[in-house]
């Protein structure tokens, strides 16, 4: 029912490709009934010093889908990318249990803000789209114990700022969040459906 609806709403006959094989992005875009195919991009996530946050989002999901879209003869190439900045800086993924431990010690009683980036790739004509959303999140005091115990569990070595929101234990860390919630998930639903519908329009 809600692939009927999307397809629906969405004019579109080309195949729509992720590049991306994070369980939370593919989880969102199959829950809105998006039909796609996924591909890793294998770019590299470093970011650059100097780079501000907004800007590094928006380069790297460019560039995951970029890559992707090199590889293709049709389709639309989905890129995205999630960063965690605290006092300035930014937090990807932990490198090691003991980077992960240091940086939920530093969220713990601070707000941060997470970013998502997004880029829409045309394969034949070139064409793109990128932008992103950004949302604070403010967690409570957090235990050490509780911290040592998360990160044993290995759940936070994948994701940027050492937790995750949904379906993760690091759900109870989080006090409040001002934004949109998905964007802290890995991929703002509504900004990313407006600009796909905008995107399918200069395309056509």
């Amino acid at each position: 029912m809600y692939r009927f609806f999307f397809e629906c709403m969405l004019n579109t006959a080309k195949p729509i490709i992720l590049a991306s094989r994070s369980p939370r992005r593919i989880h969102l875009l199959r829950q809105i009934g998006l039909s796609f195919t996924v591909q890793e991009s294998g770019v590299d996530e470093h970011i650059d010093d100097g780079v501000g946050p907004e800007e590094a989002v928006r380069k790297l999901s460019f560039e995951k889908a970029s890559h992707v879209a090199g590889r293709l003869r049709t389709g639309i190439v989905i890129g995205a990318d999630t960063i965690v900045v605290l006092d300035g800086e930014i937090l990807g993924k932990p490198a090691s249990k003991e980077e992960a431990i240091t940086m939920l010690s530093r969220l713990g009683g601070r707000t941060h803000t997470v970013f998502t980036g997004f880029a829409l790739v045309d394969v034949e004509s070139k064409k793109s789209l990128v932008d992103y959303e950004r949302t604070d999140v403010t967690f409570r005091r957090l235990g050490k114990e509780e911290i040592e115990n998360y990160v044993q569990s290995g759940s936070p070595m994948d994701k940027a700022g050492a937790y995750g929101i949904q379906d993760d234990y690091g759900a109870v860390f989080v006090e409040k969040i001002s934004g949109c919630f998905y964007t802290v998930v890995g991929f703002p639903l509504s900004k990313f459906y407006t600009s796909l519908n905008m995107f399918l329009e200069q395309l056509a």
